[in-house]
């Protein structure tokens, strides 16, 4: 597979949470987990279970950083 996207993190999927139509992929990087919410379809088009790897593919155009007052 290849892609334009440059922020690529390898993990392993630790849990999804499945919902009416959308589910919320968490995937382990190293120690920080990022979430994904996609479809339910897609969720079973990829095939995707706990324990696989998996890469986080991240295409932002902001990031927005915020601290207490």
């Amino acid at each position: 597979m290849k892609i334009s996207a440059r922020n690529q993190l390898n993990g392993t999927i630790v849990d999804i949470v499945r919902g009416a139509t959308t589910s919320h992929v968490r995937i382990d990087i190293g120690g920080a987990v990022v979430t994904a919410s996609i479809t339910n379809e897609a969720v079973d088009e990829l095939g995707l279970a706990k324990g696989q790897a998996a890469v986080a593919v991240i295409k932002a155009s902001d990031v927005m950083v915020a601290v207490g007052s």
